[in-house]
């Protein structure tokens, strides 16, 4: 995939400028829509939870905001992953080309957005009093996990969609339900250690608490912990690459 990408890097560039400029065409604010949304998404949960779950959190905002942060970008990115394929299938269907890189455009404008909205969580940090650490540079790690782990995922929802066009609707009750069992906005404290043990099942919620362990506790996980994280955006891609491979050659027929 890394050679094919590399070959067809123009498509590949040009793919990733299209899916970015389409999202926001027509629109009055354009870009700003980026940061805009999901400081409202996270205005409105902050007025929300903030009397239920705050008092007991530390910095509260920017526990909501890192678990908005991750959820958003899985949330987009897979989304949009999801269609991918489909959508460009006149595309693929005259032009030989990797279908992957329709999906894999999608990702990279998704962390276009990401690292938009991830400027100003860094803004709302600086604002919290939350001094910046060394540690801080190993959200580089989680990152590139989750880049991997929203690849390897939206390459799997991009295959299935191609068979079953009902994913949609069902994937979008997935997201949502997805939103309560990842602890974006309460504590898993108040949980016992094995309900705890079984959030950690939810890849999801690991890469969220890794970024609340780095930036409000100031403290770098284990080895296993990261170990974690790798497993889950390994085998969401493996898993991807080896579904894309076995079925990628009957698309044609469901377009």
């Amino acid at each position: 995939m890394i050679q094919k990408i590399s070959e067809y890097k123009f498509l590949f560039g040009e793919l990733v400028k299209r899916d970015f400029i389409l999202k926001y065409k027509r629109t009055v604010l354009g870009l700003f829509w980026s940061v805009l949304s999901p400081l409202m998404t996270l205005t409105i949960q902050i007025m929300v939870f903030n009397t239920f779950f705050g008092s007991d959190i530390p910095h509260y905002t920017i526990f909501l905001f890192s678990g908005n942060l991750v959820y958003t970008y899985f949330s987009e990115a897979t989304q949009s992953g999801l269609v991918a394929m489909a959508a460009n299938a006149p595309i693929f269907a005259k032009v030989k080309a990797p279908k992957y890189l329709f999906v894999f455009s999608r990702n990279i404008s998704s962390l276009i957005n990401f690292g938009l909205t991830f400027l100003i969580f860094l803004l709302f940090v600086f604002f919290d009093h939350i001094p910046f650490t060394h540690n801080f540079f190993l959200l580089i790690y989680v990152i590139a996990c989750m880049l991997l782990f929203n690849c390897g995922m939206s390459l799997i929802l991009s295959t299935a969609y191609m068979f079953f066009r009902d994913l949609s609707y069902l994937y979008n009750v997935l997201v949502l339900i997805l939103m309560y069992v990842s602890a974006i906005f309460y504590s898993v404290d108040a949980f016992s250690p094995i309900i705890q043990r079984l959030f950690l099942l939810n890849p999801l919620y690991v890469y969220i608490k890794y970024f609340r362990l780095i930036v409000i506790d100031a403290v770098i996980p284990s080895v296993q912990y990261h170990l974690l994280m790798l497993f889950y955006s390994l085998a969401a891609l493996l898993i991807g690459t080896l579904l894309y491979k076995k079925l990628n050659h009957k698309f044609l027929y469901y377009i």
